[in-house]
């Protein structure tokens, strides 16, 4: 492919992306804020020992005399799994997208982007109510656990030798373990009803959850907690103000 070629491709990529930011990029911020306050609520809980797991493997493989701030910097942010459960985030708004424009699409079912979109918007509003929330009774999904350990069993070997492909590989894997945010995240962006909006929207969600995950690896579970403490307190407005964005759309689509 010639230079003439690759940069056509790419003025239309970027055109494309534009376009997405321009049409639904309330959406993408929405998406982007919610994985900034479940990174700092609830990823570093749930995925913190993944990461510091796959920094103590990087940084064992690297002798002492070749040790360096680079290499240290390099083996606890474990960019390749971010990449790669980014990949499956990206991959999983995007499918989940085209699935429900589809649907949407067919007639008498107009109605199904705004369900999404209203189920996205009371699941924000729910986790901005999180005390009120906690008294309700807990329920039980046992194929969650199921799903959640199949997934880390498959996952596992990685875990030797996490760099590289094999941590891209990691971060694909785990990337498709549920999470209750994973859930309202994923139903926002299907809303759109374009793969590559809800691509760019659950990509925005995993880049939102990325600086909780980058000071676990960097500093460790204590600074993590730190920031988390700092977060939550923002969260429920946060959460608040993503639910009321994604009510608006829904009721401006009826």
């Amino acid at each position: 492919m010639d230079a003439p070629s690759v940069l056509t491709l790419l003025e239309s990529a970027l055109n494309h992306c534009a376009v997405v930011v321009d049409r639904d990029g309330g959406l993408l911020l929405a998406l982007l804020t919610a994985g900034l306050v479940g990174g700092a609520t609830h990823c570093v809980g749930m995925c913190g020992p993944f990461v510091l797991a796959q920094v103590g493997a990087r940084l064992e493989q690297v002798p002492a005399s070749r040790m360096s701030e680079f290499h240290r910097l390099a083996g606890a942010a474990v960019l390749p799994y971010h990449l790669g459960r980014a990949t499956t985030y990206a991959g999983i708004g995007a499918a989940a997208a085209a699935v429900a424009g589809h649907v949407a699409a067919l007639p008498g079912l107009k109605w199904f982007s705004v369900a999404l979109l209203a189920f996205a918007a009371l699941f924000f509003l729910a986790y901005a109510l999180r005390g009120v929330v906690a008294l309700l009774p807990r329920i039980d999904l046992p194929w969650h656990n199921r799903w959640s350990d199949a997934v880390a069993r498959l996952a596992r070997p990685l875990f030797g030798n996490p760099t590289g492909w094999r941590g891209y590989g990691l971060g694909l894997a785990l990337g498709f373990i549920p999470c209750g945010l994973l859930y309202g995240a994923v139903a926002a962006a299907a809303a759109s009803g374009s793969a590559l909006t809800g691509a760019a929207g659950m990509a925005a969600f995993a880049l939102g959850t990325l600086p909780s995950l980058l000071m676990v690896g960097l500093a460790g579970q204590f600074a993590a907690r730190t920031w988390r403490t700092a977060v939550a307190h923002a969260a429920p407005l946060i959460m608040a103000v993503n639910a009321g964005v994604l009510g608006w759309m829904a009721w401006s689509l009826v």
